[in-house]
């Protein structure tokens, strides 16, 4: 089965075409993939549904996402949920989308497949402008699952890049201030061990057209392959996902040598 693939190449867009049908032990090196999650309002629009259901139907595609990982044997997903921005978006919407947070968190926590596939769940950002609840089903739900370690899935929630680095700056200047941390200790490995994810993707995917990176783990991704795709987050297909497994494959990683 051939799929028709937008990737970023040489930079620019081009159209390719790549065999889906095949995957190989080679996927043993793709160990971490990120995806930016979007589309669901131009979803919802294209249906004439309310931007409410296209979130809905955006959370319903995660658990596909999620049973592909499991079957491609990824061991880590970060997914771009809920960034810093967000919050000034329509009141009704942002507090739609707190709703639905709040109902998959408390479903997931009880969830056999969360447990029986030993899924880790973490939410990685400035989590305390969530509202009271929110950030109790936070916290249930990282602690319940804090021990497994088959597939982390970190959601990247109340999020921004910059923010992240902003935050990471001052706890190392804290550290420095109270004499806990050396200034000639501060180095690459450090900084990357403050961030709120210490993992480098090798892959990250946004759906819906756009090609920008709308400050998405700017320190961790400096080499990861970037694949966008033109499907909004909802219409999003396992036959993508395979293609841009087998197109990653084909791609040779270098990291500047």
């Amino acid at each position: 089965m051939l799929s028709p693939l937008n990737t970023i190449s040489k930079g620019k867009i081009e159209n390719k075409t790549i065999q889906v049908n095949k995957i190989t032990s080679e996927f043993k090196i793709l160990k971490h993939i990120a995806i930016i999650m979007d589309g669901n309002r131009r979803y919802a629009k294209k249906l004439k549904l309310s931007s409410g259901k296209g979130h809905e139907k955006g959370a319903e595609k995660l658990f596909d996402v999620v049973d592909w990982c499991l079957e491609f044997k990824i061991k880590e997903l970060t997914l771009y949920t809920f960034s810093m921005q967000n919050f000034n978006r329509q009141k009704s919407e942002v507090k739609t989308l707190f709703f639905l947070f709040k109902k998959y968190f408390t479903k997931l926590k009880d969830d056999k497949k969360i447990h029986n596939n030993r899924i880790r769940i973490r939410i990685i950002g400035r989590t305390h402008l969530f509202p009271p609840d929110l950030q109790k089903s936070i916290r249930e739900i990282t602690e319940k699952t804090k021990d497994y370690d088959n597939l982390i899935i970190n959601f990247a929630m109340a999020y921004g890049g910059r923010e992240e680095i902003v935050d990471a700056a001052k706890q190392i200047a804290e550290e420095v201030k109270f004499s806990d941390l050396n200034i000639e200790e501060i180095n690459e490995k450090l900084f990357s061990e403050k961030l709120y994810l210490n993992s480098d993707p090798d892959i990250v995917i946004r759906t819906g057209g756009d090609t920008r990176t709308s400050n998405f783990l700017p320190w961790q991704t400096i080499y990861s392959e970037w694949f966008f795709t033109k499907s909004l987050w909802p219409e999003f297909s396992k036959e993508e996902f395979t293609g841009i497994l087998n197109e990653f494959r084909e791609r040779q990683r270098r990291f500047g040598k």
